[in-house]
């Protein structure tokens, strides 16, 4: 998400954006100097380890455990160091997994959590919160979290086992098709309901919230408000890339939560909303995937 915050930024802002062997988010000590010495204005915290169903379940330990960490040395050590603006990305997954569609920010921690990636639930639930108590012990530290819906686009890692399900799903029918495989394989019966934002337009919001930052709503879902099947969306990429084929499904596959559609109320009000179609941003996916990671010219 970081890159494409940088690729949207007006032109007067100075950015520091400092690469993971610049800065190890997981050391305190290295966190503290590094922004004892630079003194930002505002953070925005887009670290963190992600991943896709099969990693979250694979991994649950080091998504709990270094998603806690980094969140922790960061807000502890803005705080010492007197940074008082903060923008923290959280996730949609930190919603219960049965509550009542579209999820309202007041949902968090009424419920049990989706067990296929509890762990890094957890850990956005506890940076939340951490942001939130260090509010309230002084007022001063204004540290908000925005919780986006799913999602895609440029810079995304387009792996089928370690990336999200549309960039895993590019990846995949893309290969289909220069494979001349006549089916592809979906999870579970592609029923389950996603909200899937193109990642330009969270960098949008980003950088109108640093505008608008002081009416800016502490804690605010950013969505699309709509979503659509899984079915939906590999009907969707298919059409982009191309491909002819049918798709069968494998019900004995996990699923995860059979939707998640974030509530946009406080969005409406706060007066942004997204500027990509599905269509548009999935060929402006496909399009970086063909000429970032297979050197085509699109």
């Amino acid at each position: 998400m970081g890159s494409n915050i940088i690729d949207m930024a007006p032109g007067h802002f100075e950015l520091i954006t400092p690469k993971f062997e610049d800065l190890n988010l997981l050391n305190f000590q290295e966190v503290d100097h590094f922004i004892s010495k630079v003194k930002p204005d505002i953070i925005i915290h887009t670290a963190g380890i992600v991943g896709g169903i099969q990693s979250n379940i694979a991994n649950p330990v080091r998504y709990l455990v270094e998603n806690t960490e980094l969140g922790k040395n960061l807000m502890l050590a803005a705080r010492k160091n007197d940074i008082t603006k903060m923008i923290n990305l959280g996730s949609s997954c930190m919603y219960p997994k049965d509550a009542v569609n579209p999820l309202k920010e007041e949902l968090i921690l009424k419920g049990e959590l989706e067990p296929t990636n509890e762990g890094y639930a957890i850990a956005k639930v506890f940076t939340q919160r951490l942001a939130d108590y260090i509010k309230r012990e002084d007022e001063r530290f204004n540290y908000k979290t925005i919780i986006p819906c799913n999602l895609y686009g440029k810079w995304d890692k387009f792996d089928p086992k370690h990336s999200h399900m549309l960039p895993a799903v590019i990846r995949k029918i893309h290969q289909a098709k220069v494979d001349q495989l006549s089916e592809v394989e979906i999870w579970g019966d592609g029923e389950a309901r996603r909200e899937f934002m193109f990642a330009s337009d969270l960098a949008n919001f980003i950088w109108y919230a640093i505008t608008n930052f002081d009416i800016m709503p502490d804690l605010m879902n950013i969505g699309l408000g709509y979503d659509h099947t899984i079915n939906e969306y590999y009907e969707a990429i298919a059409k982009v890339i191309g491909y002819k084929g049918k798709f069968v499904h494998d019900l004995s596959k996990p699923v995860g939560m059979k939707q998640k559609l974030v509530d946009i109320t406080r969005l409406n009000n706060f007066g942004w909303e997204p500027k990509h179609s599905l269509e548009q941003g999935i060929n402006k996916t496909y399009e970086f995937f063909l000429e970032n990671h297979i050197g085509i010219k699109h």
